[in-house]
């Protein structure tokens, strides 16, 4: 399969890199310049699998004004409040039979998307897979080969052929993909268990299971998780699982599967990027507010990430 993977970040490289030794024809578009520049200086980019066995992985990569190919499948790996301007640079190669898959953190990411691509080209999804961005040209898979999996959806209509197909592409690359039938379900589930590790941890300049050796991270997590749900009832979204079972995930997770990982929002912060907390937790707040609902936890959480980013500047003095 011909695919563009758009953002060779943490995620972006992960999926790209795997699926290229799957045996697929894989390209790169970024637009961080560094990145870029790196990766073409190394003739590829060194992954480290848990920071150990640092290798070179041949990879092709450009900006976006650069490629001019028409692929069948592009992979969208762009911070949510970014979409809608790497877009607009990259629909030039965006052909009519090309799909669009996209597993962004948070809720907004696939309707700007479908600004540019009929949402039945549209594969959302979300991805239990832990990765690291080091620096540029540098990137952490974190667990070992075969770790974690991803849900893969079409944002309208009932899976297609193709959707099996790229399922069949991740299954070869040890990916472990999901085929799901319910947009709403299934990215809302990720969101609401992202609303809970990326920010607590991204606040407390914690890993997981650092949260998760709190003595009231179980209950901490309730209260955020049914606060979700409360609006989330209320729009009708049904949810891939019930409320105590996200809860327990989110703690197993924690725990068990990723407890010295630090998640995607940490990284932002640590890094002086924006975040994604608007599209996280601030997402939650919106679909609360739209049914006359209150959602004090994640609205709290939202100023909070806020102020810790806008209290960066003072980290010097």
């Amino acid at each position: 399969m011909k695919i563009v993977v758009i953002g060779a970040g943490a995620m972006g490289l992960r999926y790209g890199v795997l699926l290229q030794e799957a045996g697929n024809d894989v390209q790169f578009v970024d637009t961080w310049e560094p990145n870029v520049e790196a990766i073409r200086k190394n003739h590829g980019v060194e992954v480290t699998r848990d920071g150990e066995d640092p290798h070179r992985v041949e990879i092709k990569v450009c900006y976006p004004e650069e490629y001019h190919d028409q692929p069948e499948l592009v992979i969208f790996f762009i911070k949510d409040m970014h979409t809608i301007e790497i877009m607009e640079r990259c629909k030039h190669f965006i052909g009519k039979n090309t799909y669009v898959l996209t597993n962004q953190n948070g809720y907004g990411g696939a309707e700007d998307i479908a600004q540019f691509v009929d949402k039945k080209r549209i594969i959302a999804g979300t991805a239990m897979i832990a990765t690291v961005m080091k620096g540029p040209g540098k990137v952490d898979f974190i667990g070992k080969r075969g770790t974690g999996h991803v849900n893969i959806v079409k944002m309208e209509g009932e899976p297609d052929a193709f959707i099996y197909k790229v399922a069949d592409e991740m299954e070869k690359a040890l990916m472990h993909p999901a085929v799901r039938t319910d947009y709403k379900g299934t990215v809302w589930t990720k969101l609401v268990f992202n609303s809970v590790v990326n920010t607590l941890c991204t606040l407390m300049n914690i890993k997981m299971g650092q949260f998760a050796a709190y003595k009231n991270a179980e209950v901490m997590s309730q209260r955020l998780i049914y606060e979700a749900y409360d609006a989330l009832d209320a729009e009708g979204i049904q949810m891939e699982m019930g409320r105590d079972e996200l809860v327990e995930q989110v703690m197993y997770v924690s725990k068990v599967a990723n407890p010295l990982h630090y998640p995607s929002m940490h990284q932002d912060m640590t890094t002086n990027r924006p975040t994604e907390v608007d599209y996280i937790n601030g997402a939650v707040v919106r679909l609360a507010e739209k049914h006359g609902l209150q959602a004090p936890y994640h609205s709290l959480l939202v100023d909070l990430v806020h102020l810790k980013e806008a209290s960066r500047q003072y980290q010097n003095e």
